[in-house]
């Protein structure tokens, strides 16, 4: 596989008040984000020169700040005004935004209240999260071994760095038997997410079925299919769902900023059909990402 490392690329990323060129912007080996993951980000979709939900995604991220006990030492206007600048420097118009905030150097153990914030934005080029032919034909997952901890265990509605390592963990594992991804149970074996997703079932009964997100993010792109869902008459019922019930589902899909709506045609034994509403649903939401008065 070709891959053109992520600190081997051109152009410029905002970093600590200033628009660095990229291959000069670099943060300490000793650092308590990389020996602690005391770092929360956003991963955010920019469709014709517009980042949708720009605003959400920015409040999630000052939110995930909080519980992680630390203050993005900027404004969210800032950030918002950041993010447009940075797009129009680097000539994008359809691509990924990472903003995201850090403890520094000043202190590597367990306390790090004296820490610098520091907080950066990278824009890049974002190909297909999954294999386009394979997202086409509905991808499958596996089962994963790991389980989503409850919320008084771990920080589960922040989007934060170490979260992420089960996921990494569970994607791998699940690769290497063949699958394009995995789904995730929570501690007490209810159906949560795949890796970076959302999931969604439509059931027997008709209705689309989704988990209750208790031990994950309630997903920005997992609100918008909801209500385009419900916009179209079709009723969502937010719900615990346990993993038998997957012989009652018809169809599934995954919803994420990175996913997008993505069909899945088979859960380890289960299959499952690609059809019309799916399809439909992921015409209506790229007319909406697309929509040029997006904010």
């Amino acid at each position: 596989m070709n891959i053109i490392p992520f600190d081997d690329r051109d152009g410029y990323i905002w970093m600590n008040g200033e628009m660095k060129p990229w291959r000069e912007c670099k943060s300490h080996v000793i650092s308590h984000g990389l020996h602690y993951a005391s770092l929360v980000f956003e991963g955010e979709r920019a469709y014709n020169g517009k980042i949708f939900k720009s605003l959400d995604h920015t409040k999630r991220l000052f939110n995930s700040a909080d519980i992680l006990d630390f203050t993005i030492p900027w404004e969210m206007e800032q950030i918002e005004e950041i993010k447009v600048e940075l797009l129009n420097t680097m000539k994008l118009s359809n691509s990924y935004v990472r903003a995201f905030a850090w403890r520094g150097s000043e202190m590597i153990a367990v306390s790090a209240q004296h820490t610098k914030i520091h907080t950066a934005v990278a824009v890049w080029e974002w190909p297909s999260y999954f294999d386009p032919e394979a997202k086409m034909r509905g991808i499958k997952l596996d089962i994963s071994n790991w389980r989503r901890p409850p919320a008084n265990c771990a920080p589960v509605h922040a989007k934060a760095a170490g979260l992420y390592m089960i996921c990494t963990l569970s994607k791998h594992e699940a690769e290497k038997k063949g699958f394009d991804d995995t789904l995730m149970l929570s501690h007490d074996g209810l159906i949560a997410e795949a890796t970076g997703a959302n999931i969604f079932f439509r059931m027997s009964d008709g209705k689309v079925h989704t988990p209750l997100p208790k031990t994950f993010l309630n997903g920005i792109t997992r609100k918008t299919i909801i209500q385009l869902l419900q916009n179209e008459g079709i009723e969502v019922l937010e719900r615990d769902i346990n993993l038998d019930e997957l012989k009652n589902v018809s169809e599934c899909f995954l919803t994420g900023t990175a996913a997008e709506v993505t069909p899945v045609s088979e859960i380890n034994d289960y299959k499952f059909k690609v059809c019309n509403i799916i399809t439909d649903l992921n015409d209506s939401y790229q007319a909406v990402v697309r929509k040029k008065s997006a904010a």
